[in-house]
């Protein structure tokens, strides 16, 4: 057989002799390939879109960025999908009431009526009647702008993000113990450590190009121990699974570490030198000793003394964790523990020894940094600070004493709508109806609004609900910067002009601000005078971007701030010195006591729902459902189940928590634990895993517990339907993401060991 003809993968290419791709040719000509990132998770995998002569997007190819090196993963693959999408807005929609259908209208029309509203309910109940919800998709450049414009256009002091409902219990781990709020070393690190821990991340799946470190790592002989109830596709290659019960994670991590310390694995010099705190942890570690952490997490005491003596005994030792352990009630006190145990064992500041947190959205990481939180300002600081104030009013032009107060957090906002505190909201990507807890909770705030708009490219559930839709630009369409898990900022290139009547958020923000009589602080051309501002308004801070150009993020391929020079290298790892960002150079250790979880179990709820991400899915799902390689490769939800609870493979399972119940076919597998439930989230009611999950709050992050509610389980009858995602008024779903979608039967992937087949 001729090499140089015959079919991919008619034979193997070694044995054939040839290069399978020598006589390749394109098969249109005036392509153009635009460098540039993923738009979905904290990866940030490099790619080239496919631009045709028309100038539009009409494929992907990977990249050989030192981040994924060639490497992208089902959603990444489809992602380009999403530009030239028909179900794209293309109009803005405006409806005066809920009761009425959506009408195009012309931006003029949308922009004066939402002008009017705003001024309208803060003139009847005060500017703090009307908030702002941000997300952490945005580029940087909208981020800043999102928290900049609610504050000096709305003046309200009601701005928070969707941010909150992913990354903050770790930030909020990060500044206590080491008063930064960033990963403290890039992925490449993973490679060199000769122990990796990931504690609640599913990696396989929700960042899938990321297995390529931890692969690398056991390649080269680490111990791989991964901490999860389910025994996801990364636990199925570890050398150590702990599939503790969910929401016991301080109480393991205390125990690992009381055995380190008994064991005389701890680095003493390292703590004197460097710590605060340490002799009130070493104590309080005491009090959970391998006997205790097994009665509470359900695991053997044996494996509590093997986790710690292969992380206690490692020369070089990493933890990684993820939403599985921030996702709770006490969420920063679990990522304290992991800081802890890295630190007491001097595993920081050096290749291959360090600690990391894995950010779900694109820029979850960038996404909090410069000011949408609804208690930071621009580079991280606090708007608590009168200092801090004065700098930023500086350069914004104002008088501090115009800035708002702190704000409260995304669910507290919901909560604010429900008193009618809180009776207009502006939302910008975001989809609260499928990714916040508690649906019903979440349907009666927003019903209770008097007026809100929403910004998207895609009608999401949340958009649907809205009484005016702005159609916004997709990644593609703008260009921007975003930092990813390692805090590398990497730069976003525009590949395609937007549709017709489509505009940028940030053109959007600053008409609307115009027209609120502030237009000469919102000047912007675009996202680099945008980022020119931002890089101003960090200089100094801990979260430095003033080193940080355009042009050197595509000469270099990102940049890991601080960065306070243009001749700064980045700052890839941190504590090579051994110092802290806290004033006193130290890391300052926390004490933590376990406590159980919000929702009690009873007799009547005796079992534990887990919700999380799929690979072919994103978040709240706005953009992947509509995706039909992504549709077909999972169609639906479906709810994980022991084998020993009797079910069949895709037999309806009524799913029943204290706020409301679904019907989802059974996915049985031995790869969950018997006294679990595990349920995607990435679908709408009537399937919605968050019409099941309690709107409880961590005390300090204000993140919800998603990761475990009390359940019960038991037979049904029919399967609930997915409904199809929304479209704007005139147009029907697209067909090729709706076929599949119908499928009462679980995905055929294996979800885990023992997944029972179709058929």
């Amino acid at each position: 057989m001729d090499p140089s003809v015959a079919p991919l993968g008619a034979r193997n290419f070694r044995d054939a002799g040839g290069l399978p791709a020598a006589a390749w040719r394109a098969d249109q000509t005036e392509q153009t390939l635009v460098p540039t990132h993923c738009c979905f998770c904290g990866v940030q995998c490099g790619m080239y879109l496919r631009v045709d002569g028309h100038g539009k997007v009409f494929g992907v190819e990977p990249r050989n960025h030192d981040i994924n090196r060639m490497r992208l993963c089902p959603k990444g693959i489809n992602a380009y999908q999403q530009v030239n999408h028909p179900d794209r807005l293309t109009a803005p929609l405006l409806r005066r009431d809920r009761n009425q259908p959506f009408r195009e209208v012309s931006w003029e029309e949308a922009l004066d009526h939402t002008v009017e509203q705003i001024n309208r309910i803060q003139q009847e109940h005060g500017r703090d009647a009307f908030g702002m919800l941000g997300g952490a998709s945005l580029f940087s450049e909208k981020t800043y702008l999102v928290g900049k414009f609610a504050r000096v256009a709305l003046k309200t002091r009601h701005v928070d993000y969707n941010g909150r409902l992913c990354m903050v219990s770790a930030a909020g781990a990060n500044k206590l113990a080491f008063g930064i709020d960033r990963a403290a070393n890039p992925f490449a690190d993973i490679l060199q450590t000769d122990c990796l821990l990931i504690a609640g991340a599913n990696v396989g799946e929700c960042f899938p190009v990321l297995t390529q470190y931890v692969w690398g790592a056991r390649d080269r002989g680490a111990t791989l121990i991964v901490v999860d109830p389910r025994e996801t596709a990364v636990a199925r290659t570890a050398d150590i699974h702990v599939a503790l019960k969910s929401g016991t994670d301080s109480a393991f991590f205390n125990a690992v570490l009381h055995v380190i310390v008994e064991e005389g694995l701890t680095d003493e010099a390292f703590l004197a030198a460097n710590t605060t705190g340490w002799a009130e942890v070493k104590a309080a570690v005491k009090a959970y000793p391998p006997s205790r952490a097994a009665e509470i997490c359900g695991i053997p005491a044996e494996q509590v003394v093997e986790v710690a003596r292969a992380f206690g005994r490692a020369e070089r030792a990493m933890g990684w964790h993820a939403r599985g352990i921030e996702h709770h009630t006490q969420g920063v006190e679990n990522c304290l523990t992991v800081i802890n145990l890295c630190t007491a064992t001097g595993n920081l500041g050096r290749p291959g020894a360090g600690y990391g947190t894995l950010t779900g959205q694109g820029n979850g990481q960038g996404g909090r940094e410069h000011g949408q939180k609804s208690d930071l300002l621009p580079g991280g600081r606090s708007i608590n600070d009168p200092a801090h104030r004065r700098q930023i009013a500086a350069i914004w032009g104002i008088d501090e004493s115009e800035l708002p107060p702190a704000g409260t957090s995304m669910m507290e906002m919901v909560w604010q709508m429900q008193r009618q505190e809180i009776r207009g909201l502006i939302g910008v990507c975001n989809n609260p109806f499928v990714s916040l807890p508690n649906y019903a909770v979440v349907k009666d705030g927003y019903d209770k609004l008097e007026f809100h708009a929403q910004f998207d490219f895609f009608l999401s559930e949340t958009a649907a609900n809205a009484h005016v839709v702005f159609p916004v630009t997709v990644w593609a369409e703008d260009e921007g910067v975003m930092a990813n898990a390692e805090a590398r900022v990497v730069k976003h290139n525009k590949a395609q002009e937007p549709p017709e009547g489509v505009r940028t958020d940030t053109w959007v923000m600053c008409e609307i601000a115009r027209r609120l009589g502030v237009g000469s602080k919102f000047a912007f051309e675009g996202s680099r005078d945008v980022f020119d501002e931002l890089r101003r308004a960090s200089a100094g801070t801990v979260i430095d971007y003033y080193g940080i150009t355009y042009d050197r993020l595509e000469q270099t391929g990102g940049l890991a701030w601080p960065c306070p020079s243009l001749e700064h290298p980045g700052t890839p790892r941190l504590f090579e010195d051994g110092r802290s960002y806290h004033p006193d150079g130290k890391i300052h250790l926390q004490v933590v006591e376990w406590h159980p979880p919000a929702d009690p179990y009873s007799d009547e709820y005796p079992m534990t729902l887990t919700t999380g991400r799929t690979v072919a899915h994103f978040l709240s799902g706005n953009q992947t459902r509509r995706l039909g390689g992504l549709v077909e490769q999972t169609p639906r939800p479906w709810v994980e189940v022991h084998p020993s609870h009797g079910f069949r493979n895709g037999e309806p399972v009524r799913v029943v928590t204290r706020r409301g119940s679904e019907v989802l076919p059974a996915l049985v597998t031995e790869a969950i634990r018997p006294d679990h439930v595990f349920v995607p989230y990435h679908w709408p009611y009537p399937v919605a895993a968050n019409e099941l999950t309690i709107d409880a709050l961590d005390p300090r992050s204000k993140i919800p517990e998603y990761k475990v509610c009390a359940v019960r389980i038991e037979r049904a009858g029919a399967i609930d339907p997915v409904p199809a995602p929304p479209v704007p008024p005139g147009r029907e779903a697209y067909p090729e993401a709706q076929v599949s979608r119908t499928d009462p039967l679980p995905p055929t992937a294996p979800q885990g060991r023992g997944t029972a087949e179709r058929g």
